[in-house]
């Protein structure tokens, strides 16, 4: 088994390599999640803890009132 972390990239990123996306790579037991402007900063979670993430994110649970 390869130690290497293989990043996918959101597909709602374009392809100019200048914008910011997601990117998550999967690892036992676990899923990683960054930003490119900022991979260095990762995220950890369980796959069910991401499902829950992004069924909240979907529901609009974190979108601002202004």
């Amino acid at each position: 088994m390869s130690d290497q972390i293989i990043w996918r990239k959101s597909s709602f990123s374009g392809a100019d390599e200048g914008n910011s996306c997601v990117e998550l790579a999967p690892v036992p037991g676990a899923v990683l999640l960054r930003e490119s402007d900022a991979p260095g900063v990762v995220l950890t979670m369980t796959p069910a803890a991401l499902r829950a993430f992004l069924r909240a994110v979907r529901a609009g649970s974190f979108d601002t009132q202004g």
